[in-house]
């Protein structure tokens, strides 16, 4: 079973940074996009970034400018920058594995106080 462990979330004031992480392990034979998605209360999930194996790169508009996904494919790990913090940025982030079949891991909570 592939397993997502996501790391990084928390509480910050608006204008502050985070940096999430999120590493696959377990039987994963082929990675290719990984990315986040996030959801609000009472909201749809949504694409937050998205990022290939080759590490070409798409932004939603709402983060373009602040945040930066990445991924070191070594690690099997894909990291969110997250600069200019927003309360509306406050949501649940969900860690986007896409292979063979796709992947989410369990969710970490981003509050953003204003």
């Amino acid at each position: 079973q592939v397993q997502l462990v996501e790391s990084g979330g928390g509480l910050v004031q608006a204008g502050g940074s985070l940096r999430l992480s999120c590493a696959a392990s377990g039987s994963i034979f082929s990675i290719n996009d990984m990315g986040w998605y996030r959801q609000a209360p009472g909201k749809q999930r949504e694409l937050v970034a998205r990022i290939t194996r080759g590490g070409s790169t798409n932004y939603a508009d709402f983060v373009k400018g602040r945040f930066t996904i990445s991924r070191d494919n070594a690690k099997k790990t894909v990291y969110l920058q997250m600069n200019s913090l927003k309360p509306e940025d406050t949501a649940v982030y969900y860690c986007y594995v896409g292979g063979m079949r796709d992947y989410w891991g369990q969710g970490t909570q981003v509050t953003v106080s204003s």
